[in-house]
């Protein structure tokens, strides 16, 4: 499977454990505690076979990035988290900076 892909996977899973986090309620309810545990193995397996091919700091940099901007998209559209101009302002440094490590090579 390309690397890339198996990139986008993990960064989902990721996205799924960390956004399931806040309905565990401390880990007493069942369901969202197993899609956790379910999220979070599925992002780590698919992370351990990217880095069969891509380098390390470029996949983890693109993988808790972009899980980051995710994640913080998901807090405002599900748990009605506020937005404004300073969390804009961050995910798109978050972003940008993922950009430039993508496109900088091996300088």
């Amino acid at each position: 499977m390309n690397a890339y892909l198996l990139l986008l996977f993990a960064i989902i899973s990721e996205v799924v454990g960390s956004s399931l986090l806040k309905a565990t309620d401390g880990f007493r309810r069942p369901l969202p505690t197993l899609g956790v545990v379910a999220g979070y193995g599925l992002a780590f397996y698919a992370l351990s076979l990217t880095l069969l091919t891509l380098p390390l700091g470029l996949t983890y940099a693109v993988w808790s990035g972009l899980g980051t901007a995710l994640t913080a998209m998901v807090g405002v559209i599900v748990y009605k988290e506020g937005f404004g101009g300073r969390k804009l302002a961050g995910l798109a440094m978050i972003i940008a900076g993922v950009i430039l490590l993508n496109i900088g090579g091996a300088e």
